[in-house]
């Protein structure tokens, strides 16, 4: 086996292409009801096939090519919904057995099955997971737990399947949780270290860095007698 340390199983992988929902009395169209798919099924650097998203701004495209969601979370929301989520709840495409955000850092690299990834950014859920189970609450509630989920870069494409194992194969040295980037992002807006340090995270998304840098920008204009942000 290749040297490196077990982060754990892929238990699922799960696409879906849009679908026509309501939001109030208008119509939005969401890729987020995915359904478990048998493999082997072939990851590649725009995604999976099958997959689809509503919102490329927002969604897709290379540096999140692939969802993922730990097992790890349901014991918490069975807790709170009174009954256990489903493969792809979350708008996964891989479900996986550990691999909280506490423990992965931006830009780790894995090999799954016969591709290589790498941590590329937290998932942000937005109000369309709100929409996926009618609990409008649930995007701020994922968002306070740190409980998100996040995405990969897909460095080398390959075969991947239920049972797969996640094997991390490369830590950045100067390590910075995807939990700890959620808040960075979302709760600490106000601190110009935290934004330089998340925006020099090796491996992070460049659509990440690139909403750090108006903020950083923003941030040193305010410390300069400018207009706070």
């Amino acid at each position: 086996m290749e040297q490196g340390e077990k982060l754990g199983m892929l238990l699922a992988v799960n696409t879906g292409k849009p679908v026509p929902v309501m939001h109030g009395r208008q119509e939005v169209q969401t890729g987020i009801f995915k359904k478990t798919v048998a493999g082997p099924v072939r990851i590649t650097v725009n995604g999976l096939p099958g997959d689809g998203q509503a919102d490329p701004v927002n969604h897709g495209g290379p540096d999140k090519a692939v969802c993922v969601y730990t097992q790890s979370h349901w014991r918490h929301w069975e807790r709170v919904w009174g009954e256990s989520p489903a493969f792809g709840a979350f708008g996964e495409n891989f479900t996986i057995t550990d691999g909280v955000e506490q423990d992965v850092g931006i830009g780790d690299i894995i090999r799954v099955g016969g591709a290589v990834v790498q941590v590329s950014q937290p998932r942000l859920p937005c109000f369309k997971l709100g929409l996926r189970h009618g609990k409008p609450e649930l995007p701020g509630m994922v968002l306070e737990t740190g409980y998100t989920g996040y995405y990969f870069r897909v460095l080398e494409e390959g075969d991947v399947r239920e049972g797969d194992t996640l094997i991390r194969i490369m830590r950045q040295p100067v390590r910075l949780s995807v939990y700890e980037a959620v808040r960075i992002m979302k709760f600490e807006r106000t601190s110009l270290e935290a934004a330089e340090r998340l925006q020099a995270a090796p491996g992070l998304a460049e659509g990440w860095k690139e909403e750090l840098g108006i903020r950083i920008e923003k941030l040193r204009s305010g410390a300069e007698g400018g207009e706070p942000l």
